[in-house]
């Protein structure tokens, strides 16, 4: 007899299958970079975030093996056990003092870090405010919280100051992507620190996609922002910085505070040491990669004057390495991303729910490792294709 609960999950991916959702898992063989092996197959790779191809970088392998040699593989233990190990502390120093806030925290994940930094900071007697088309980690943070949950409409300042005046709580939380992950347009951080100050409301920006990449490398937070102990700043680091984790940066005591208080973080084995030694590298990297970011910046110019009037989609306004091409139905997006894929590229299919209804597209990322030919490659096939 069929288990009932089995036939219903069965029943459910039939469903995402005919509804063209269905998401597969890519085999990656050998390093990540700007042409890979997948699948057996070897394809440029257009879905890539690592902005500034660290990943596989030399001096990042190198300070692995120099890692693993003093302090081998696993933490061992919670950061409040024996698990913080000298790496993590030299370079939470080192980021603080890289994106200039006074103190920072290394999670193990992005993930963890907003989940971590919202439910210490909210709590029942507080109110998030969080832009709609923020990344899913923030919004099961905020509905794992206990606040109250308050979205508003993409970027849009007014609905967000009205929200904030009829709000009677508190702790109030302004949440937003500093730069949104499918859209790849910039959050205004000095017009919501305006709010923020108005309102007595913390200022939490997720810059995962812009660490490393926007302006000198130390992401998209303002002078303001930087000096305010309003903004706590989040940047991952398995983008751009081309490793694994995720770093909080604020005032002292709200760091203090989270040490104390975000169980994703004390409830857990630490990030392994050697990956906090390769970050140290990362930094070193990025604070010196004007040259990597200046490729990046022309590699996105190239796309965006390669690909004015296409006729199979629209490419989305983006300053920033995610340049979505918006095509519009699932089933098209799909057919566009595998007729790439017939051509050797790789730009994957964005649908919902990570999407809006009808506004599927292709995610198109770029990096300093891709080469002027590369997207040539991509820009030709996708006007042939059209």
């Amino acid at each position: 007899m069929t288990h009932a609960a089995l036939a219903r999950l069965q029943q459910g991916l039939a469903a995402l299958q005919a509804d063209h959702l269905e998401r597969p898992r890519r085999l990656l063989d050998g390093a990540q970079g700007a042409h890979v092996t997948i699948d057996g197959r070897r394809v440029i790779s257009f879905c890539s975030n690592d902005y500034l191809g660290l990943a596989a970088d030399p001096a990042l392998v190198a300070a692995a093996h120099d890692a693993l040699d003093a302090c081998g593989v696993g933490a061992g233990a919670a950061h409040l056990i024996t698990g913080h190990h000298r790496f993590h502390h030299d370079f939470e120093a080192a980021f603080a003092g890289f994106v200039g806030k006074p103190a920072a925290l290394l999670f193990s994940t992005g993930y963890m870090a907003n989940l971590g930094v919202l439910t210490a900071l909210a709590a029942r007697r507080g109110e998030v405010f969080a832009d709609k088309l923020n990344h899913a980690s923030l919004v099961d943070a905020a509905q794992l919280s206990g606040a109250n949950f308050t979205r508003y409409r993409h970027n849009d300042l007014a609905q967000l100051e009205g929200q904030l005046a009829a709000s009677r709580a508190q702790d109030k939380l302004i949440v937003s992507d500093l730069v949104f992950s499918m859209d790849g347009d910039i959050a205004p951080v000095d017009a919501l620190l305006d709010l923020a100050e108005r309102f007595d409301a913390w200022l939490y920006l997720d810059d995962a996609h812009g660490f490393g990449v926007l302006n000198d490398g130390r992401g998209g937070l303002t002078a303001r922002a930087r000096a305010s102990d309003r903004v706590i700043y989040l940047a991952t680091l398995g983008k751009a910085a081309g490793v694994a984790g995720a770093a909080a940066a604020a005032n002292k005591i709200v760091i203090d505070w989270l040490i104390q208080k975000a169980r994703p973080y004390i409830y857990t084995t630490a990030l392994p040491p050697l990956l906090a030694a390769c970050l140290l590298e990362s930094l070193r990297q990025i604070e010196a990669g004007d040259a990597r970011r200046e490729r990046l910046r022309s590699r996105i110019a190239q796309l965006r004057e390669g690909l004015a009037g296409l006729k199979c989609g629209e490419l989305m306004p983006s300053t920033t390495p995610i340049q979505p091409l918006l095509i519009g139905a699932n089933a098209d997006a799909v057919r566009l991303s595998q007729a790439l894929l017939t051509r050797g590229l790789l730009a994957p299919a964005i649908r919902t729910p990570t999407v809006p209804a009808d506004t599927a597209r292709l995610r198109i990322t770029l990096s300093a490792a891709h080469s002027v030919d590369d997207v040539a490659q991509l820009v030709e096939a996708l006007h042939a294709i059209g």
